[in-house]
C-alpha cells in the first residue's frame, strides 16, 4: 500500500489538502516566499496562479533504473518553475511557459491514466510550486484508484514546512543537489541560500522516507534519490555535497552523478558554462562520491557507462 493511501484511509489527506491550499493566499510554499495571493490569480517567482500548468504526460523511460522498471516512470511535467536556472535543458517548459492550465479533476485523470498505461510510479517533475494542486488532485485520484508510489522529482529548492505537509504522501524523494556555493546559485539559477534550504530539504525528505527501497524486480517502492549535475570548472561543489551526503545523510544514499550538461538557454552569456563537461570532470567527481563512502552509484554507472563514454567522444 502506497503511503497516502494510509492516510487518505485514516481521514487525514483532506486536512493536508486544506493546509496546503491556505498556504496559496500569502504563497511561501517555497523558500522564495513571494507572499502573493495565488487564490486570486497573483503570481510570483514560478509565474503560476490558482491553477497548476502541465507540458505533458507520458511513459518516461529516461529515468533512473529503479524508476523505469520494464514499464516506465509515468511522468507528469509540471510548467514553470521556482528556480530560473539559465542553463536548463526543459528551458521551454520552465522558463518559457510551454503548457497549459489543468484543473484537479484533469490532473487526477492524467494519473489515473498513467497507471492503467501500466507505469511503475506517478513522477510529479518540477512540483515544488504546484504542491496543493498536487493534493487536490490527488485526492480525487486516491478515490477513483490510485495504488503506485508517487515521486517528488524536484529542483531541490524546496520549503520543510512545505514538506512536512507532504509527510506520509510522498513514497519517494527525487531532489536535485545543484550548488554548494550561495554565489553560483543565485548567479546562475537566480535563488538565494540555496545550499542551506537544499540541505534542510533533503534532511527532511531523508527523515520521512529513509534509504531507497527496492522491491524484488528492482523496482523503487520509497526513499530517497539524489540527483547531482556535474558543471564545468566545479561549479556544481561536488566535494561539499557528496561531503554532506556522506556524513550527514547515508552513506547508501542513491546518488545519481549526471553527465549530461550541456549549454542550453542563456548558458552561453557565462563562460564558465559555455562547454559541455570533459571525461576528468566526470571521473573526479564519481571518485569524490567514492572517497566519502557513497557506494550507491553502481547500477546508474552500469546503465551509462556507454552513454556517457560516446558522449565524450562526441
Amino acid at each position: 500500500m502506497a503511503r497516502y493511501q494510509r492516510l487518505h484511509k485514516s481521514g487525514q489527506l483532506q486536512g493536508r489538502v486544506e493546509q496546503a491550499v491556505s498556504r496559496l493566499e500569502h504563497c511561501d510554499l517555497c523558500p522564495n516566499k513571494c507572499l502573493v495571493n495565488r487564490l486570486a490569480g497573483e503570481v510570483g517567482k514560478c509565474n503560476t496562479g490558482r491553477d497548476a500548468w502541465v507540458s505533458s504526460y507520458s511513459l518516461h523511460f529516461g529515468e533512473e533504473q529503479p524508476l523505469v522498471g520494464s514499464h516506465g516512470s509515468g511522468t507528469i511535467f509540471f510548467t514553470h518553475c521556482n528556480l530560473k536556472c539559465c542553463f536548463c535543458q526543459n528551458f521551454s517548459i520552465s522558463q518559457l511557459g510551454e503548457g497549459r492550465a489543468v484543473t484537479g479533476d484533469e490532473l487526477a485523470k492524467m494519473m489515473l491514466s498513467l497507471q492503467k498505461r501500466g507505469c511503475h510510479n506517478i513522477n510529479f517533475v518540477s512540483p515544488t510550486h504546484v504542491v496543493p494542486q498536487i493534493l487536490e488532485a490527488l485526492e480525487l485520484a486516491v478515490d477513483a484508484g490510485l495504488s503506485i508510489p508517487l515521486v517528488y522529482n524536484s529542483g531541490g529548492y524546496d520549503s520543510v514546512e512545505t514538506l512536512r505537509i507532504l509527510d506520509g504522501i510522498i513514497d519517494i524523494y527525487m531532489p536535485d543537489m545543484k550548488y554548494s556555493n550561495d554565489n553560483y546559485a543565485e548567479r546562475f539559477s537566480g535563488i538565494k541560500n540555496y545550499p542551506e534550504r537544499n540541505r534542510e530539504a533533503v534532511r527532511e525528505m531523508y527523515r520521512q522516507v529513509g534509504d531507497l527501497q527496492l522491491d524484488d524486480l528492482g523496482i523503487a517502492q520509497t526513499g530517497l534519490l539524489i540527483r547531482h549535475l556535474v558543471l564545468p570548472e566545479g561549479i556544481a561543489g561536488t566535494y561539499d555535497i557528496c561531503k554532506f551526503l556522506g556524513e550527514e545523510i547515508s552513506v547508501d544514499t542513491y546518488l545519481n552523478i549526471m553527465a549530461q550538461y550541456r549549454p542550453c538557454f542563456r548558458a552561453f552569456d557565462h563562460p564558465e558554462l559555455s562547454r559541455s563537461i570533459t571525461l576528468g570532470e566526470y571521473r573526479e567527481a564519481v571518485k569524490i562520491a567514492d572517497n566519502f563512502g557513497l557506494k550507491n552509484l553502481d547500477s546508474i554507472k552500469s546503465r551509462t557507462t556507454n552513454r556517457i563514454m560516446q558522449l565524450f567522444e562526441d
